[in-house]
């Protein structure tokens, strides 16, 4: 299923492939470089990039123009799915916190336990409650495509436009695609 979680596995240093590095736009502002650098793509599994630890990430070439496919993935999903709570490309809302920021400090198991199991913060100001997505096909079967494109824009990566160029759609993404909706 595309959207269950992998096990992590640890990358070794000397396994990182440096012709992985992010080509980015050379006059980006707000790059996060801690964020940033635990992002780091390490390994690519036909067309799926991964950190350090084993879990989805993005990969931007071509000067910060062109992004792998799951970040534009994410892209259309999210602004399928979660843009009506929280804000154009991630920025949040009055009712629902930006992601871009919540990505900056969540973990990858979190976020996917958010997603899918939802969660409800409650104190003297303010009632939010993010619904559990995890019947919900169209939101997990992209759940990693929606954090790899959260994860660039919490890094600073990628900012508020559609991606132009893009990679190809990897078999394999056509392949989970297909298992994890039923077709």
């Amino acid at each position: 299923m595309l959207g269950a979680v992998p096990t992590a596995t640890a990358v070794l240093a000397q396994d990182a492939k440096p012709e992985l590095a992010n080509k980015l736009d050379p006059n980006a502002k707000d790059l996060d470089e801690k964020v940033l650098k635990a992002a780091t793509a390490v390994k690519d599994e036909d067309g799926k990039y991964l950190d350090k630890d084993g879990h989805p990430t993005f990969h931007i070439t071509n000067d910060g123009k062109k992004v792998d496919w799951y970040t534009y993935s994410g892209y259309r999903r999210y602004h399928a799915e979660c843009h009506v709570c929280h804000g154009p490309d991630g920025m949040g809302s009055t009712y629902a916190p930006a992601l871009k920021d919540s990505l900056k400090i969540l973990s990858y198991e979190e976020f996917y336990g958010i997603l899918a199991g939802g969660k409800q913060d409650v104190s003297n100001t303010a009632n939010q409650v993010m619904p559990a997505f995890g019947d919900n096909k169209n939101v997990m079967c992209y759940a990693n495509d929606l954090y790899v494109y959260l994860r660039a824009r919490a890094s600073g990566a990628w900012g508020r436009a559609r991606p132009g160029e893009k990679e190809e759609k990897p078999e394999a993404a056509k392949t989970a695609e297909k298992e994890c909706l039923g077709g």
